[in-house]
């Protein structure tokens, strides 16, 4: 009698899922199943020679977690981007040596992104992960600090050779380049798994209602507020964001102008990708009108909502504690009634919650406690 009850609800389960997956139009699937799939296919950053080389993987994995990377001996990579918090700090706003405005961005799945930076100060991986070696906030480093790591670690620089070729004694600055260019390389390997919502998706595009039946109700709920609300017009792709900069009512608060400023910086800089150290070259390079289609001040990038429910706090300044008060605070809103009545969300509390639910599936198994990377005893043992 159990068995059959059990065999039973299962079978309403199925139809109720088979319901909501034929009750969705053409167009809500296909805007789901854009979101994947995942993991995406690995492509190296032309820019980058060493992209994917397992040899500078592992130079700039040691050169991640190695505090002599920064003058005052205390400061890595490691110290912002923490393993056991999805590779971010749980702070509000990033603190180096002194503190910064903007809040620390997570770095996994930072090859799907054509932009690096809350305000897109750079063009690829490698100029981004220069930045921090520079800035007198963060690690106030210079080209002949990184070489002193060198000139310490007879190991690090047998690494160095082994990768590029060279010694890294030659020329200061190309070594720092060559050094952010290794740590490009690791960063690349940072990619989050598969989630409850990745299952999902790839069911409906195979059309397995067994499958789909998985998925919770709430989560369903929350997708198709995501759709129909066009949260998916910015949050899209299999990395739920389209990558561009954009201005909202939140992002616009502040002194700070994002991209409107941030985009000065780019153009200056000798390691953006117009620079000849571009593995690209810079004739082949996209040039700075191609690559510059800018909103006005207070837009900043596009975040991925992969891994968002372990990420806190948000928004580029950390100002938002919980992914309930970020959605209320982006809904659509109306006036309730007349000109001078104050603004009301489109969305309801149940809709906010379904949203929030439908986040949580874009988690992976991992959640925030990334794992840490094994380290080869030695460079030749690191191939």
């Amino acid at each position: 009698m159990r068995i059959a009850v059990i065999v039973a609800a299962l079978a309403v389960t199925a139809a109720v899922a088979a319901r909501i997956s034929a009750s969705a139009s053409a167009e809500e699937l296909r805007r789901i199943v854009a979101h994947g799939p995942w993991p995406p296919v690995f492509v190296p950053d032309a820019s980058n020679r060493v992209s994917g080389v397992p040899g500078a993987i592992d130079l700039g994995r040691r050169i991640f977690f190695d505090p002599r990377m920064s003058p005052s001996g205390y400061m890595a990579c490691v110290s912002c981007h923490q393993p056991d918090r999805a590779f971010t700090d749980a702070k509000a706003r990033a603190h180096g040596l002194a503190d910064l405005e903007r809040n620390t961005i997570a770095l996994a799945n930072l090859r799907q992104q054509r932009w690096f930076g809350w305000g897109g100060a750079s063009d690829s991986l490698w100029m981004a992960s220069l930045r921090p070696i520079l800035d007198p906030r963060e690690f106030d480093g210079s080209a002949a600090s990184v070489v002193r790591l060198f000139r310490r670690e007879e190991e690090l620089a047998l690494c160095y050779r082994s990768v590029f070729g060279g010694s890294p004694f030659d020329d200061d600055e190309a070594t720092m380049v060559n050094v952010g260019k290794a740590l490009a390389a690791y960063l690349e390997t940072l990619v989050t798994g598969r989630t409850p919502f990745d299952q999902y998706r790839d069911a409906l595009e195979r059309d397995d209602r067994s499958a789909v039946a998985n998925y919770p109700p709430a989560a369903r709920r929350g997708l198709r507020v995501f759709i129909g609300s066009g949260c998916d017009r910015c949050h899209r792709g299999a990395n739920f964001s389209d990558g561009e900069f954009h201005a909202t009512n939140i992002s616009s608060r502040g002194t700070d102008l994002g991209r409107h400023e941030d985009v000065r910086e780019w153009t200056a800089s000798r390691f953006n990708l117009q620079s000849n150290y571009s593995d690209v070259g810079s004739r082949n390079a996209p040039t700075a009108p191609d690559r510059q289609r800018e909103s006005g001040p207070g837009a900043f990038r596009t975040p991925s909502l992969r891994n968002v429910a372990v990420t806190a706090p948000y928004l580029h300044d950390g100002s938002v504690e919980t992914l309930h008060e970020v959605i209320r605070q982006h809904a659509p809103a109306v006036r309730a009634s007349g000109p001078n009545s104050a603004w009301k969300s489109t969305l309801t509390e149940r809709e906010v919650e379904d949203l929030v639910a439908f986040l949580h599936t874009l988690t992976d198994e991992q959640a925030e406690r990334r794992p840490l990377p094994t380290i080869a005893a030695s460079c030749a043992a690191g191939g």
